[in-house]
């Protein structure tokens, strides 16, 4: 797996209009993993825009893929604010195949927290079921857990919540071709896991978790602790 951090060009109109709708983003990241008039394959890549508080820093991407990219099937000259940062291959660099249970890494994930309920998916707006929401996606499916959060409250039943934090809430929309419009809720997260499955954990990496991935929500980036 590689990972990649781009600066997009915020005086260019098409990166403007990317940065403004995420399935106008994905398609063009698309056009740098596939040969043209061949579609992307599915699962190539995994993305998230990294939202900074300095309006004069370049909109700065980061892209996680299984083959390395050539940009310049992208075709717009001026949608990168600079030459992309040298691509960091994140097998070697995270040692993926001798993980082992027990490992600890600080982690960042812009995700869908949602539940279906009647056949449809809603997203999570509260809190701690957002918190919940990632402790079950790292317990029952992808091989990590958090640590629980402290409490001082000694006169209730302690709370079981996760040590982690929930920020940037934020309603993404996109139009696809057909002129549908998408609204899909998203919020980052930030802490640290413990490996339980390395499997599973490496799983979670390659292809991400949750749902929404086209929209740049899923991406796990981790780092170790120490």
């Amino acid at each position: 797996m590689f990972l990649h951090r781009i600066h997009l060009n915020p005086r260019c109109r098409e990166a403007r209009r990317d940065l403004a709708d995420s399935y106008q983003m994905h398609a063009s990241l698309s056009r740098a993993f596939s040969e043209p008039a061949i579609k992307c394959p599915e699962g190539a890549f995994l993305w998230r825009l990294e939202i900074t508080a300095d309006p004069s820093e370049a909109p700065r991407l980061l892209v996680q893929s299984r083959s390395m990219p050539d940009w310049s099937r992208i075709g717009i000259g001026a949608w990168m604010a600079c030459e992309p940062d040298p691509a960091v291959d994140l097998t070697e660099r995270l040692k993926l195949y001798s993980l082992q249970a027990g490992q600890r890494y600080r982690f960042r994930i812009r995700a869908n927290p949602s539940a279906t309920r009647d056949g449809k998916r809603s997203g999570l707006l509260d809190l701690k079921d957002q918190e919940a929401w990632m402790v079950r996606k790292g317990c029952d499916q992808h091989g990590f857990v958090l640590p629980q959060l402290a409490s001082f409250d000694f006169s209730e039943p302690a709370a079981t919540r996760a040590d982690i934090r929930v920020s940037q809430e934020q309603w993404l929309r996109c139009r696809q071709p057909s002129g549908n419009v998408i609204k899909v809720f998203s919020v980052l997260f930030d802490g640290t896991l413990t490996v339980t499955a390395p499997d599973l954990f490496r799983s979670a990496l390659a292809r991400g978790i949750g749902h929404g991935k086209a929209m740049g929500l899923g991406l796990l980036s981790v780092a170790p602790t120490t």
